[in-house]
């Protein structure tokens, strides 16, 4: 099967479908099986573990991505993503670190996406590389 591929216009709908809880527009980038390593702190297995992560997520925390920088050569994109977390209850062990109800942890991540035939994600792994 060819590669559908992916391009920097489908990076961004990705982003923006996720910025704007589209839980069908960002799903659709995920394979089925895919795995999602969240720096080593949390590992999620598959589309649905994914999307209901976020689920769980969006209803405490207000997660605004912004793309710095992307990459794209053949099956894998690195994104450098600038990342606000916005606290709507307190929530001291969040994974990104404790967060209080109207504060805020800004961070810049690297991560790295292996996409299937199909141009879905099929491997996504994080790394933080500074949080402010």
């Amino acid at each position: 099967m060819a590669s559908m591929g992916m391009t920097k216009d489908k990076f961004r709908d990705y982003i923006e479908s996720f910025n704007r809880d589209d839980y069908e527009g960002f799903g659709k980038y995920y394979a089925d099986d895919v795995h999602f390593d969240l720096g080593g702190r949390l590992q999620i297995q598959g589309r649905e573990g994914i999307l209901n992560f976020y689920r769980d997520v969006k209803k405490r925390v207000r997660e605004t991505l912004v793309i710095n920088n992307v990459l794209i050569d053949g099956n894998i994109l690195a994104a450098e993503i600038a990342t606000e977390f916005y606290g709507l209850e307190d929530w001291p062990d969040f994974i990104a670190g404790p967060l209080m109800k109207g504060d805020a942890i800004n961070m810049i991540s690297f991560i790295f996406y292996t996409m299937n035939d199909a141009g879905q994600y099929q491997l996504i792994r994080t790394a933080r590389y500074k949080v402010f």
